[in-house]
């Protein structure tokens, strides 16, 4: 027979369970005069939530959220699906929507579907079983059924950066048709006619209403073309690979402006383009979406329209607890406008309104 080892002895022995009961007696105290210093400290008496802390510390109590949300039907955590936690833009949304959680006394669990629709649904599957406050979701593709099912299981939703489709969910979001429309507008003012837009995936409703609104702008002109340039993902990869392909046609078969869905795509373009000698701006304008930060800081300073990023997360988490505090509540519809940042990579530095 084996002679178990030390490790063997240490696995075996399960680690005691501290109980709010074995804190209150510690403490000297009742188990409700426990609860309240976890929950409402304000009601007790300072030197009696000092002493119930000092038996928490000695015992190495850790209080079971799991069990108290299970008692209270409704988790204190928001749960937030964006589309590439790797954009700046969703990573100034999220920083917006946990400041006003905070401030509210909730947190916010982040949840990356990075452009994959079974990584979404996988993060619901998440937040309907920890049944969370509510949920924040930038969608890929249409999943209002599934939101359908957090309503009825008391978990409401509301989506961020995308309208709903059938106005059954409140939501918050930029018009992104204005804003495609005055990106495009922008590159045709400058004298540009051949203008690419260079975006995708198509289940995202952003890349296709920027392309609807840039259409319209193109519409307008007489003599003006617009041409897709479709990419897999809104990334600086994707936009460098763009580049290339461009670059390397002949120089009357290239555009002379190009607009593309989102900052990260606009970078790996302008990149790829420099290293061809196909110079941002005299050969070619280029604006991008979104305004993150690194815009400005380009080797080319590039244009871009700007969206509040978190102004709509803050905005999205108060609608949520409304939502959460009274079902009964019709749905609403933030619809804030873009703006026009003109840079180096399409002309001089200046800020214009739509």
């Amino acid at each position: 027979m084996r002679r178990r080892s030390r490790d063997d002895q240490w696995k075996a022995v399960p680690m005691p369970s501290v109980s709010v009961r074995d804190v209150a007696a510690l403490a000297g105290v009742s188990v409700g005069t426990v609860s309240n210093v976890l929950n409402r400290p304000e009601k007790v008496a300072e030197h009696t939530v000092e002493k119930v802390h000092g038996a928490i510390e000695k015992l190495g109590f850790v209080r079971n959220d799991a069990a108290r949300q299970l008692r209270a039907g409704r988790s204190r955590a928001v749960g937030l699906i964006i589309l590439d936690v790797g954009n700046p833009f969703f990573t100034d949304l999220a920083r917006g929507a946990e400041a006003k959680a905070a401030a509210e006394g909730l947190s916010i669990i982040l949840g990356n579907s990075d452009e994959k629709a079974e990584r979404e649904s996988a993060y619901l599957d998440l937040f309907e079983e920890q049944r969370m406050h509510g949920v924040l979701v930038s969608p890929f593709g249409d999943i209002i059924p599934r939101l359908r099912r957090l309503r009825e299981r008391g978990i409401p939703a509301v989506l961020v950066d995308r309208t709903s489709v059938d106005s059954t969910f409140s939501s918050v979001s930029v018009d992104d048709e204005a804003g495609g429309e005055l990106a495009a507008a922008h590159l045709l003012a400058t004298g540009r006619r051949r203008i690419a837009y260079v975006g995708g995936p198509s289940e995202i409703r952003q890349v296709v209403d920027r392309l609807e609104g840039a259409r319209r702008a193109v519409a307008a002109h007489p003599g003006a073309t617009l041409e897709v340039v479709p990419v897999g993902a809104l990334t600086v990869a994707e936009g460098r690979e763009a580049g290339q392909a461009l670059a390397a046609r002949p120089a009357d078969a290239r555009p002379d402006g190009i607009f593309a869905a989102n900052d990260l795509l606009a970078m790996g373009l302008l990149q790829a383009m420099e290293q061809a000698s196909m110079h941002v701006p005299d050969e070619v304008g280029l604006i991008g979406y979104d305004d993150i930060g690194f815009a400005s800081a380009a080797v080319v300073p590039l244009s871009s329209i700007h969206q509040p990023s978190m102004l709509i997360g803050e905005t999205a988490v108060q609608i949520l607890l409304e939502e959460a505090a009274d079902p009964a509540l019709p749905p609403r519809h933030i619809v804030y406008q873009p703006e026009l940042v003109v840079r180096q990579s399409t002309g001089a530095g200046v800020t214009a309104a739509l």
